[in-house]
């Protein structure tokens, strides 16, 4: 290890190994209490006597609530430090879970359900910041990716959990909806304790802090000296939306809205997309959705692998190619029924699985470390707007438009998608932070066969 990249260069130890499993808690939790609204809604619906628009907002409300939380507490985070906002969001999260089950009608259920997505939004930047600046340059794309896997691990917890329930009668809404504060309290007893982050220290010019947060995680032999690359630096909201980050904020929050639109309107309504095709039977629709979620963690396997053999850009470059084709093909032809949408979604799963993971990879690679929070935090509100929109307008358009309309449009979002990345992604396979962060983006040459950059050094 040299002396003077001792974080991007060092080995990999058990400490990076433990804080990527604590901040993979938060996706996990992210996609188990997002999910779980949909399997809870079959229950909830009379329970409640919910409307339409109601059922639109309680599903939508905690995408807005992580718009708030990604845009508000990233900036907080960047302004007053990793280490006490990793525990506080969870917090949060575990009350507003119980609460949400003690909920007496639909206007009650959304507020906690908004007051939970703030939490997790919150926890997107907090938590990957912080992984991201401890990581070591060989390792930080696959273990950040890591972390985001479980996202689609907690989602097929939920479907596996809410058939497990499905039986228990009117208040299984009840249950459902208080169980991700079990995950919410583990994971933040495991996090207690966490160093704050070296690189934070050192923008902020807390030396000795840094000082101290170093020796605890490398030694007793190391100090601030073997961290050149970073300076004091002054956080302002208003840096990622200027050169030049401007292009690379509408990178980040225009590729994640891509992803993301599709893949929630999966999660949340699959056994609707599902029935509308002719699929029934609750086992029959409960248990494609469960073999639907779990493509997404199979995926992700050889995505982790990809991601430092073919670099970034052309990672998502073809899973966004190969998406809109899934989606596209069972619309187009209908006649291939119910398989034919399974065997689209499943593909869908397979290679979403295989790239969600750079929608937290490439925002914190791009932006420098006084910064880094809020423009992970900014992609994480973006992204979750038009995830919102789509959640809230897919039951009508369901009802109104039939599924076919729902997957041509998720065809054109990634399609979309696909563009964007073409213009604007590029290649961080292998720089460190610093070198990335400062690089110019008219200097970037993006390479479509996924060419590691050089290291600056």
């Amino acid at each position: 290890m040299t002396s003077h990249h001792l974080i991007d260069d060092a080995p990999l130890t058990s400490f990076h190994k433990k804080l990527t499993a604590y901040s993979s808690g938060g996706p996990f939790i992210d996609g188990y209490a997002l999910t779980v609204i949909g399997i809870a809604l079959l229950t909830a619906k009379p329970a409640l006597r919910l409307s339409g628009v109601e059922i639109g907002l309680v599903g939508a409300a905690s995408l807005i609530g992580v718009f708030v939380g990604g845009l508000v507490f990233g900036y907080l985070t960047d302004l007053v430090g990793r280490k006490f906002m990793y525990v506080a969001d969870l917090v949060v999260l575990a009350v507003a879970s119980v609460a949400s089950a003690f909920a007496p009608n639909a206007w009650w259920l959304i507020a906690l359900r908004f007051v939970a997505g703030v939490a997790i939004g919150a926890d997107y930047p907090i938590a990957t910041a912080l992984l991201a600046e401890y990581l070591p340059r060989r390792h930080r794309g696959r273990l950040l990716g890591l972390a985001l896997v479980f996202w689609t691990v907690g989602a097929a917890a939920a479907y596996a959990v809410g058939f497990v329930l499905r039986d228990l009668g009117p208040d299984t809404w009840r249950w459902l909806l208080a169980s991700p504060a079990i995950f919410a309290v583990i994971t933040l007893l495991l996090r207690f304790g966490t160093p704050e982050s070296a690189r934070w220290l050192l923008s902020k010019g807390r030396v000795e802090e840094a000082n101290s947060a170093i020796k605890k995680v490398y030694g007793s032999q190391y100090n601030v000296s073997h961290l050149p690359d970073e300076r004091p630096a002054n956080t302002s909201f208003g840096t990622i939306f200027r050169k030049p980050h401007l292009t690379r904020t509408i990178f980040v929050s225009g590729f994640w809205t891509a992803q993301v639109i599709p893949l929630f309107a999966v999660y949340i309504f699959a056994p609707d997309l599902l029935s509308s095709f002719g699929m029934t039977g609750d086992a029959n629709l409960y248990g494609g959705s469960v073999i639907i979620m779990m493509l997404f963690v199979v995926g992700s396997f050889p995505g982790l692998w990809l991601i430092e053999r073919i670099g970034r850009r052309a990672l998502l470059l073809w899973s966004f190619a190969i998406i809109a084709v899934a989606l596209a093909v069972p619309a187009a032809i209908p006649g291939l029924g119910s398989v034919g949408l399974f065997l689209g979604l499943a593909i869908f799963a397979l290679v979403n699985g295989a790239s969600g993971f750079l929608a937290l990879v490439y925002p914190n690679e791009l932006f420098p470390t006084e910064v880094r929070a809020t423009a992970v935090g900014v992609g994480t509100a973006v992204s979750r707007i038009g995830s919102a929109a789509g959640t809230y307008l897919l039951p009508s358009a369901l009802a109104h438009g039939g599924s076919v309309t729902v997957l041509l449009f998720g065809a054109g979002v990634s399609a979309l998608g696909w563009l964007v990345t073409l213009a604007w992604a590029p290649e961080t396979k292998g720089m460190s932070l610093a070198s990335v962060a400062t690089a110019p983006s008219d200097q970037e040459a993006p390479s479509t066969t996924g060419e590691t950059a050089t290291p600056s050094r």
